[in-house]
């Protein structure tokens, strides 16, 4: 892989890890026009760069990961559910993962579902408090994520919204899941590439070591400025924009593949 397609590859992370449009999604299509050879470091760079985009949350929202405790625990309670499901059906997930017409089909379907959210879900509470039994309902919903396609940041938040939380709220403590959720699965995934007993796959981690210091650079950096924006055009427009792009996408990639194009998931 080139230092441009790392660089490209790591914008695409940044962009639509926090957005609830499927990161999942969107790699597929940028390994794809740039032709890029699904080899081993393909896929653990895609892991590894989620650091970079995880650090973003807390550096955005320092002041928030400074809170008492109480905050943490409804953390930990959010993300227990993903955590036992993800560890109990790793397996099923990962073969989902190579299902690229699962990721158009939930695409769509997350984007038709997402043209009704406001409605369905547009009075917000006045107390605005995410307690700890809100907590674990967006957890719950979370792991509906696993699902390739239907973007983890969707889920939380419609989950949130669902518990009369307001977007921005939703969308926030989204994003403050998203630590626990991504570091636990990406932890998890470079673990078992290191006590593997293929050294042939600690050595490829370390002779493409400034290409995984540059993703999560620019990860880190357009993540940052993917949030802001993304909370500017949520609180003003709601879920709408993002259901009509998310369905684009999905119709798009659906449409290549009736057309005959392989598509691999990167």
């Amino acid at each position: 892989m080139t230092i441009f397609e790392a660089i490209v590859l790591a914008v695409v992370e940044g962009i639509t890890e926090f957005l609830p449009v499927s990161s999942t999604g969107h790699m597929i299509i940028a390994g794809k026009l740039l032709n890029i050879e699904n080899d081993d470091f393909v896929k653990t760079y895609e892991v590894v760069i989620q650091f970079g985009a995880i650090l973003s949350v807390t550096v955005l929202y320092w002041r928030r990961f400074l809170q008492n405790i109480d905050f943490y625990i409804k953390l930990i309670i959010a993300v227990i559910p993903a955590l036992l499901i993800g560890f109990l059906l790793n397996d099923q997930i990962d073969r989902l993962l190579e299902r690229v017409d699962v990721v158009a089909i939930m695409l769509v379907i997350g984007g038709i579902l997402m043209l009704f959210v406001d409605k369905w879900f547009g009075k917000p509470a006045s107390d605005q408090t995410v307690t700890r039994r809100k907590a674990f309902i967006i957890g719950l919903a979370q792991c509906v994520a696993m699902i390739p396609g239907v973007s983890r940041s969707m889920a939380s938040i419609v989950g949130g919204m669902a518990q009369k939380l307001d977007r921005r709220t939703a969308a926030e403590f989204s994003f403050f899941l998203a630590v626990p959720t991504m570091a636990a699965a990406a932890g998890y995934k470079v673990l078992k590439m290191f006590i593997d007993p293929n050294t042939a796959t600690v050595n490829m981690l370390k002779d493409n070591i400034s290409l995984l210091i540059i993703g999560n650079v620019v990860a880190f950096v357009v993540a940052m400025l993917a949030i802001k924006g993304f909370i500017s055009l949520l609180s003003k427009y709601g879920f709408k924009s993002f259901g009509i792009y998310r369905i684009i996408v999905g119709t798009t990639i659906l449409t290549l593949l009736l057309c005959g194009v392989n598509l691999q998931i990167i």
